[in-house]
């Protein structure tokens, strides 16, 4: 038992060390006056919590009250971060703290219980809470917010509709604003379903308004239902709504991901038509990127020589969709003259320019790029690092022409040495026998897996290899990104050259 009681102690330790840096960052960035934990006494009450959760009420009053505490609302919210998927020991400590006549709940610590019986799907539990917190005049948006996610989680859909009644009965008015703050956290939760019944249940008592459907074609776009987006949308303009551009937006974007281009340009020549002055960077940005992507550079250019004549000054993510169309198309030289007349170029100019170059099997070029990148003081990510790999080894992988340093010795022999015997055993399978596809080598799990100081010494070993056999471009890679990106202290503090 004595043993028992010891293991418990010290899990219970490692976890209060994580707690109380966490209360420490937070009183560095929210400097307000919170009144510092005894972390002694967190983790003695900790114990009991976890040792005497089923036991009676008599004995875990008792116990704790031995402690001689002094308990306030941030020493409940510290015991509740040690319990955040456990109901039991938080609930029963919440018992515990309504017999102290020094003490009073207010919003935040009912919230935080609530998120840990929401978290634990007690629903029962739950609703007796919430009326408790009603019946105190405690309920706010964030209640709201918490308790609707489980509910409509569970599937609780009545209970959901039900809520907004009995809040209603307890003071807490029926609001538009409200509910449209839990539609949205809903459809992006992807709980779309579940926010639609709620809203045309609802809809006697609180009528919907521009904010509630455009968030119920967002959620419905994301989840790829454009049939009952449509329907949304002839909805809201049935009832005399403007549509908002954000809804446009979003379900010319759902089409465009599906390879329907001829319904979105539908849906954008509509808008032209109809609302041309809501039309606004982001509207053209998003035409003129998807049809560079699908090669159609003639509508491209003219989608963006129309913004520029309304006067909208393109962005430098429209500049580098443009050079990626061109390049598509092989105007290598209308890419490079955009390019020039950009006077700050980001990362995502480069990045299309990379990226045309390399549809265009122009590796040393596109390495060239990255390099200029680096001397201009942008620095790459961790996607610009995996576009180069596969550009100059491939999406399954390319044999070079020297028998020790390929793609196998490389790649396969380093998911052998990291420990994944399994994923390079099914690699090496497929490659042997011709008939079955050779599957996509994820380059950035390879990565991951060398994300350590391990990993530094090992790209550092590679670059040399790679510049005995005459492999500059892919040397410069892989040392570049063992200086900068195999470690998160690496990532984080990665100095940009001059």
């Amino acid at each position: 038992m004595m043993m028992r009681r010891l293991t418990c102690t010290r899990a219970l330790l490692t976890q209060f060390r994580f707690i109380a840096t966490e209360v420490t960052s937070s009183l560095l960035t929210n400097p307000s006056p919170i009144t510092p934990v005894d972390q002694a006494h967190l983790i003695q009450v900790c114990t009991i919590l976890y040792q005497q959760q089923n036991s009676p009420d008599l004995r875990l009053h008792s116990s704790l009250s031995s402690c001689n505490l002094r308990i306030n609302s941030e020493f409940f919210l510290q015991v509740c971060n040690t319990f955040p998927y456990s109901w039991r020991p938080v609930y029963r400590f919440f018992l515990y703290t309504k017999t102290l006549p020094q003490f009073t709940h207010n919003s935040v610590t009912y919230n935080k219980m609530v998120d840990i019986i929401g978290k634990s799907r007690n629903i029962q539990l739950l609703w007796e809470i919430l009326q408790e917190m009603g019946s105190c005049s405690l309920v706010n948006d964030k209640t709201f917010k918490i308790a609707l996610r489980t509910l409509a989680t569970a599937r609780e859909l009545k209970k959901c509709v039900e809520l907004f009644h009995v809040m209603n009965g307890y003071g807490f008015r029926y609001n538009l604003e409200t509910l449209n703050k839990v539609v949205e956290i809903l459809c992006k939760d992807k709980l779309v379903d579940e926010a639609k019944f709620m809203v045309f249940k609802l809809r006697e008592w609180i009528k919907p308004s521009g904010i509630t459907y455009r968030w119920l074609i967002w959620g419905f776009c994301n989840v790829g239902e454009l049939i009952e987006a449509s329907k949304i949308w002839n909805m809201m303009v049935d009832e005399g709504f403007k549509l908002d551009i954000e809804a446009v937006e979003r379900m010319m974007e759902t089409l465009f991901k599906i390879n329907k281009y001829d319904e979105a340009m539908k849906v954008f020549q509509m808008m032209r038509v109809k609302r041309m002055d809501d039309l606004g960077l982001s509207t053209y940005r998003l035409v003129v990127k998807w049809m560079c992507k699908r090669g159609k550079i003639e509508v491209g250019n003219m989608v963006f020589d129309e913004m520029r004549q309304r006067g909208i000054q393109p962005d430098n993510l429209t500049l580098g969709a443009m050079i990626y169309g061109h390049l598509v198309r092989g105007r290598v030289n209308e890419a490079y003259r955009i390019v020039e007349g950009i006077q700050n170029p980001d990362i995502n100019v480069y990045h299309g320019l990379m990226k045309g170059l390399l549809r265009l099997r122009k590796t040393c070029e596109a390495t060239e790029v990255f390099r200029q990148m680096i001397k201009s003081g942008c620095e790459p990510i961790m996607h610009t690092y995996i576009m180069l790999l596969q550009g100059h080894l491939g999406k399954r992988g390319r044999k070079g022409q020297d028998p020790l340093v390929n793609f196998d010795t490389i790649f396969v022999g380093g998911l052998v040495k990291a420990g994944k015997t399994v994923e390079a055993t099914k690699y090496v399978e497929r490659t042997m026998k011709g008939g079955m596809e050779v599957p996509r080598f994820d380059y950035n799990k390879f990565l991951h897996y060398y994300s350590n100081e391990e990993g530094t010494v090992m790209f550092e070993e590679v670059g040399k290899k790679l510049r005995e056999v005459g492999l500059f471009d892919l040397a410069d890679i892989f040392e570049r990104y063992g200086q900068k990106m195999a470690t998160r202290d690496r990532r984080r503090n990665r100095a940009v050259e001059p």
